[in-house]
């Protein structure tokens, strides 16, 4: 289940943050079928197919605390 926010963050395009918060742990195999969303959209959406096909819900949060690096200074190392 470790795979699946980012796998679902490539698909989507979104550059926001996925956080897997099901508590699942191991392998699962599974068959995921969705459309692109659209108007004449001939299948589900993949947050329609996400929830009806295997169980998983997409949720907006808040804030949530999240880890980054800042470097704020970076110098060439000096010759020997």
């Amino acid at each position: 289940m470790w795979q699946v926010p980012d796998v679902l963050r490539a698909v989507m395009g979104d550059r926001r943050p996925m956080i897997d918060a099901t508590g699942l742990t191991g392998s699962y195999d599974f068959k995921l079928e969705w459309a692109p969303d659209g108007p004449d959209s001939p299948g589900p959406s993949l947050a329609t197919a996400l929830e009806e096909q295997i169980g998983l819900k997409l949720e907006t949060q808040g804030k949530f605390p999240v880890e980054f690096v800042i470097v704020d200074r970076a110098e060439r190392p000096e010759a020997n």
